[in-house]
């Protein structure tokens, strides 16, 4: 394959986006049609080009070309494949973290927050969550749970950097996802709660309040169009959205437990308000 080209410069300007960029420079936030995101392994570089993501070049270990590298590599055609033995490549940062092939591709364009919505019966709104490796756990539990799709604030962590792909295992390409901000609702002097219920959702808030009511409670149960609040690791949700929500939910402890992980309690939410 004339498109395979053998590591000999580790200094070569085509391999920065794999082991010298970070990840807001990959994600130009000045230039977002121009944005790139690295999948990891595989079974996730699959998923993502199923969902229609563009490659632009491909870092794979030499010994995987003719083996679990093949068919993806066929799949896209004649874009640059580097690759050497691995322990060559363990000299880029990062790559002894993956599962012998990294791809490189063009960030997709995302959604409207109606279009994300559409047909949809239960959704999960994330927001201020800014660690990635919970923000890629949700969307496993998600894709796994029944959740048609998810918004994210703007201050979220994006679930196409690295970590958050990796840890959702690719359903960040599999559930319908966009971000919550003024060029995707419909009027943004009021928030997005409003605009989330005038699509025809209740919305739930997970939120430990003196008001709140059991994640068993029948009324979610009976809800047609449910929309799951979930809010940062460290402050929660903010008052504004607990005050605007139909119902502020919480999830009984025990043992003196007073919260979980934003990803855990994600999880026993999902189960429990998926639509029967």
């Amino acid at each position: 394959m004339s498109n395979i080209i053998k590591i000999t410069d580790f200094n070569a300007p085509e391999l920065d986006i794999y082991a010298r960029l970070t990840e807001n420079q990959l994600l130009n936030r000045h230039e977002p049609e121009k944005g790139i995101f690295i999948a990891e392994s595989p079974k996730v570089i699959e998923r993502a080009l199923d969902f229609g993501c563009e490659p632009i070049s491909i870092l794979v270990e030499e010994k995987h070309i003719e083996g679990q590298a093949k068919d993806i590599i066929a799949r896209c055609n004649n874009i640059p494949v580097f690759t050497a033995e691995f322990d060559v490549l363990t000299k880029l940062t990062g790559f002894q973290l993956t599962r012998g092939m990294l791809c490189a591709m063009r960030r997709p364009v995302l959604p409207t927050v109606k279009d994300v919505c559409l047909n949809a019966n239960r959704i999960a709104i994330l927001e201020s969550v800014m660690n990635p490796t919970n923000v890629g756990a949700i969307f496993r539990s998600a894709a796994a749970l029944g959740i048609d799709s998810i918004l994210l604030t703007p201050d979220c962590s994006n679930p196409l950097y690295r970590r958050a792909i990796r840890v959702s295992m690719g359903t960040v390409f599999q559930i319908p996802w966009t971000f919550i901000n003024k060029e995707n609702t419909e009027n943004i002097n009021h928030s997005y709660v409003r605009d989330i219920q005038n699509l025809g959702f209740k919305t739930a808030a997970l939120a430990l309040t003196d008001n709140s009511v059991s994640i068993e409670d029948n009324a979610l149960l009976l809800e047609d169009k449910l929309a799951l609040i979930l809010g940062s690791e460290g402050e929660g949700l903010s008052p504004d959205t607990i005050a605007s929500s139909d119902y502020t939910v919480k999830i009984p402890m025990y043992h003196g437990v007073d919260s979980l992980n934003v990803a855990a309690a994600s999880a026993v939410a999902f189960w429990q308000l998926r639509k029967k």
